[in-house]
């Protein structure tokens, strides 16, 4: 996957702003607001990674995902090879963490894979408009 690296998201992937809000009884760290969204949510599941581990590269058919870090820190990577997308071959990677908290919205057919860069565990929560079928998805070796 030695595609062109661009520093924008590639076609349909959004990448929002989510706030923290901190006191001295702790966080309430912002994920969705159902006003806010404009895909429904099926499922809701948390991923942890231990420090150094990849996993990856998967799309979905049909699914969007929304993922968020909570705890740790994990560099995510995308790659397009939608026939009809503008950002067709390119990639694009970011660092989600407490310092860096977004929202990435993952449109169907864009491969994904993610990396723990933190010293400690890290949690992806991952929101989905449908439920998890071992059919609708593909996997594909780490390169």
């Amino acid at each position: 996957m030695s595609n062109s690296q661009q520093s924008q998201p590639l076609e349909g992937l959004l990448i929002e702003p989510r706030k923290i809000i901190t006191d001295a009884r702790g966080s309430v760290i912002h994920m969705l607001k159902a006003s806010n969204s404009k895909r429904p949510i099926a499922e809701i599941y948390f991923s942890s990674v231990l420090p150094g581990v990849d996993k990856g590269w998967k799309r979905h058919k049909i699914i969007w995902q929304r993922f968020t870090v909570p705890i740790g820190e994990i560099e995510f990577r995308f790659l397009d090879e939608r026939p009809n997308s503008a950002t067709t071959g390119q990639s694009y990677s970011l660092r989600v963490s407490r310092d860096n908290h977004v929202l990435i919205t993952v449109p169907p057919l864009i491969w994904y894979s993610f990396r723990c860069v933190s010293v400690t565990e890290a949690l992806i929560v991952n929101a989905t408009d449908f439920e998890h079928d071992p059919s609708e998805s593909e996997s594909r070796p780490m390169v």
